[in-house]
């Protein structure tokens, strides 16, 4: 099974070919680049369900593949939930990530550790040729860290997000147990088993498929 990715950042990219193309699995994964496509798709709507949607079935539509879609936000409590569903643009969209981590530990300096708490979430959509969507959403909890962390294993707002159950920020985490517990990998997950119960039928329905 072939299927395209609805992105242009790389970090996303190799976590889903990492999650989904495992030994045996049947499916590959290709980037819009490689499916030709340039396509911007604004991303407007004010929950991660409505802009995921957009983004898959917009491409899906451009490409005639099934594509997958995500969007995702890191909610911090003590600054009302924000970034959320803006993430991506919050601070200016063209701001560095590691400008807006430096500029958020700011705002919250003086905030004490059981306040600082937040988590990452995650909606993947799934669209297919013909229509029909299934979505599927994930959450992890943790903790603002007091430092940028370390770590190749992550990117956006990943080196600020502390997980206590392991000691480390999502950046540093070996990247077999960051797709074991993160947000977007159990998105994936859920997905995956809708894809694989759907091709066992031959028919993909227009259903929710929420964790």
């Amino acid at each position: 099974m072939e299927i395209l990715f609805a992105t242009k950042n790389q970090g996303k990219l190799r976590e889903i070919k990492n999650a989904l193309e495992a030994p045996g699995s049947g499916i590959h994964v290709i980037s819009m680049e490689e499916a030709g496509i340039t396509a911007d798709v604004t991303e407007d709507g004010d929950t991660y369900e409505a802009n995921a949607l957009k983004k898959a079935e917009t491409i899906c539509g451009l490409s005639g593949m099934i594509t997958l879609a995500d969007d995702s936000g890191l909610e911090i409590d003590c600054l009302d939930r924000r970034p959320g569903v803006y993430s991506a643009r919050y601070l200016g969209e063209n701001t560095p990530y590691k400008e807006k981590n430096r500029i958020i530990l700011e705002m919250i300096t003086d905030v004490p550790d059981e306040r600082r708490t937040a988590r990452f979430v995650c909606v993947i959509a799934a669209a297919f040729p013909g229509g029909g969507a299934y979505t599927a959403r994930g959450v992890i909890e943790g903790l603002i860290a007091r430092e940028i962390g370390g770590g190749n294993n992550g990117f956006g707002y990943d080196p600020i997000f502390y997980v206590p159950e392991y000691g480390k920020t999502m950046s540093e985490l070996p990247i077999e147990i960051k797709n074991a517990i993160s947000h977007r990998g159990q998105a994936l997950r859920v997905i995956k088993a809708c894809l694989d119960g759907e091709e066992e039928r031959g028919r993909y329905n227009k259903t929710a498929c929420i964790q």
